[in-house]
């Protein structure tokens, strides 16, 4: 979201309304992630050093079921674990992200 807002800032286009598309887990975790993600459109999060303003852009949430079968949370799903896995295990052996990384323009880590 961070990357999107700073592009639409760059090109003029605030006010723009920007799906998000969100694979859904079941009605609590939907619920709980809707809530976090209503918390950053309403800047009510600091991450860090910068401050963004979301507000200045219409971000909407769409939780859609594994089964719909879009080619975007088959990217995501295909491209999420190996990321994981080298944050969270650095050392370990991980063929995936060697055939990801330089795929990868920017990874941020939260604490």
């Amino acid at each position: 979201m961070e990357k999107t807002l700073k592009y639409l800032n760059d090109m003029n286009q605030k006010d723009s309304t920007v799906p998000i598309i969100i694979e859904s887990r079941g009605a609590k975790e939907d619920k709980e992630l809707e809530l976090e993600f209503r918390r950053i459109c309403d800047n009510e999060g600091s991450w860090g050093w910068k401050r963004m303003d979301f507000k200045c852009v219409n971000f909407q949430s769409f939780f859609v079921s594994k089964n719909t079968n879009l080619a975007g949370l088959q990217i995501s799903d295909l491209v999420a674990r190996p990321i994981g896995l080298k944050t969270l295990k650095p050392h370990q052996e991980n063929r995936a992200w060697n055939i990801i990384e330089d795929k990868i323009y920017a990874k941020k880590i939260f604490p």
